[in-house]
């Protein structure tokens, strides 16, 4: 997802500046929470700007000046949601996909890769589903969804590399396909249906979803540790 401007301290800002920045902070913060709230309760179309306002307890221009438009609140929102921070940091300069890369070890880079992208479906799956969901209906959405799908691919394709670097994939399988199956696995729509609709802990997902990343990515055998997530 996209991310805000890079904020910079000290270097001749006053207290006065300072302290405006801070309530802007804090009002595009409860904005966004407001909104992230309405939109998972209500749906995007029936949530409006006044809503979200209502919410944040600000006024209506005020959300319009920080964001312009609906869609600015949702991708905004999303992309707190994805990072679990405002910093502009992108997903591959994260520490666990850091860390995930790094690992010499296959199956210690896939467990990090499930639990990365498991806290962010804890914070991120909901909206994410909302996205989805107004997609079918709305343009606009669409792309937004669509430019998520494509950043997640992106993600998968490096991880899919630092794989194949540390073991041989399954015969036939590429890097690409290998990213394919992992935006299948690590989907918020599979996390969605078993977590929130089938009722799996997220223990129990992750642990799924590592067992079925090594089967399906690689030839090493299954570690005890998988299957045993997946029966709890």
């Amino acid at each position: 997802m996209s991310a805000p401007p890079s904020r910079r301290h000290g270097g001749g800002r006053t207290p006065k500046e300072d302290g405006r920045t801070a309530r802007a902070r804090s009002t595009r913060a409860r904005i966004l929470a407001a909104a992230t709230e309405l939109f998972v309760a209500n749906g995007y179309t029936s949530t409006s700007v006044n809503a979200v306002a209502a919410g944040a307890g600000v006024g209506e221009q005020t959300v319009y000046y920080a964001f312009g438009t609906k869609r600015g609140i949702l991708t905004a929102a999303l992309d707190l949601c994805v990072a679990g921070d405002d910093e502009p940091v992108p997903t591959l300069e994260r520490p666990w996909a850091r860390d995930a890369i790094a690992d010499p070890d296959p199956l210690g880079q896939l467990r990090r890769q499930v639990a990365g992208a498991g806290e962010i479906y804890l914070r991120a799956a909901p909206l994410l589903d909302v996205v989805r969901g107004a997609a079918t209906t709305d343009p606009d959405l669409a792309e937004v969804w669509n430019t998520n799908v494509r950043q997640r691919l992106t993600v998968l394709r490096v991880f899919a590399e630092a794989l194949a670097r540390k073991t041989p994939l399954r015969d036939g399988l590429t890097c690409e396909l290998a990213a394919d199956v992992a935006l299948t696995i690590l989907s918020p729509e599979t996390y969605n249906l078993l977590v929130h609709r089938r009722g799996w802990s997220h223990a129990r997902w992750r642990g799924w979803a590592f067992d079925a990343l090594v089967g399906m990515l690689t030839t090493l055998p299954r570690p005890h540790d998988g299957p045993g997530e997946v029966g709890t």
